[in-house]
């Protein structure tokens, strides 16, 4: 199974400055600078109806690549004008916990637990772990138990975790100082806007999470990958990654 481990992180004291400007209405990421780390922050509007989930193509396969993707909305008529890994997989590209494309449920959601010391936990398993879903009025994230108590009737929706922000509150788990460092990229519900994040340095949980809630101002946040899984297309910044897992499971695009 394609999750990671990971133990938890922290932020340098010195915090993270006035180093991002929001893009120009004709660009969707930035780089920016905090605390020292580089990152590429794109944003959307929360109402945004081009947000999309891909998983799999018409031939039934996983997409696996954003170049796949990118020829996919082509042939279409589409442009793929922006993409990143949307989740955890497993070894056959399948989404770990709910996936919701198109209004359809392709996979179940996920309440399974794991015990362990934290660094045998996957990062999955790191309750609370949560959902990022957009339903008709708009986009949101919510913990996988809240999600479950009162469940939006979403058009769509994919699981991951651990959460990064809750209700404007770290992770209760994550260590300040923590030397478990690689690169990391997640989503945020910040005001009016979403914000798709990935480290270009390595980082830890608490430095990441910490972009999210005191620079972006999001109220929830929600980890997507790390390491060698995180991946971004940006045609704004001439990026098409590969995963180095021989490819992405779920994908979070924006198609127009």
């Amino acid at each position: 199974m394609r999750i990671f481990p990971g133990v938890i992180g922290l932020v340098s004291a010195m915090l993270l400055g006035n180093a991002y400007a929001a893009q120009p209405d004709d660009r969707l990421c930035e780089a920016a600078s905090f605390g020292g780390a580089g990152y590429v922050v794109c944003s959307v509007k929360r109402d945004a109806g081009d947000v999309r989930l891909f998983w799999r193509g018409a031939d039934g396969q996983p997409y696996r690549t954003f170049s796949t993707l990118a020829n996919a909305t082509e042939a279409q008529g589409e442009q793929l004008a922006f993409a990143m890994n949307g989740g955890m997989f497993d070894d056959d590209f399948s989404p770990v916990g709910l996936y919701v494309e198109g209004g359809q449920e392709l996979r179940p959601v996920n309440a399974a637990s794991r015990t362990g010391s934290p660094g045998s936990v996957p990062n999955f398993y790191k309750k609370p772990n949560g959902i990022f879903f957009i339903d008709e009025k708009g986009a949101g994230i919510l913990s996988t138990e809240e999600f479950l108590k009162r469940p939006p009737n979403v058009k769509m929706a994919t699981q991951s975790g651990p959460m990064l922000v809750i209700d404007g509150a770290l992770h209760p788990a994550f260590i300040p100082g923590s030397t478990d460092r690689r690169r990391r990229d997640g989503v945020g519900i910040c005001e009016d806007d979403i914000k798709f994040v990935i480290s270009e340095d390595d980082v830890n949980f608490h430095d990441f999470a910490r972009v999210f809630r005191d620079e972006l101002k999001c109220s929830d946040a929600l980890f997507l990958d790390g390491g060698r899984g995180t991946g971004l297309y940006s045609p704004d910044l001439d990026r098409n990654d590969r995963s180095g897992h021989g490819g992405y499971g779920p994908m979070i695009a924006i198609v127009r």
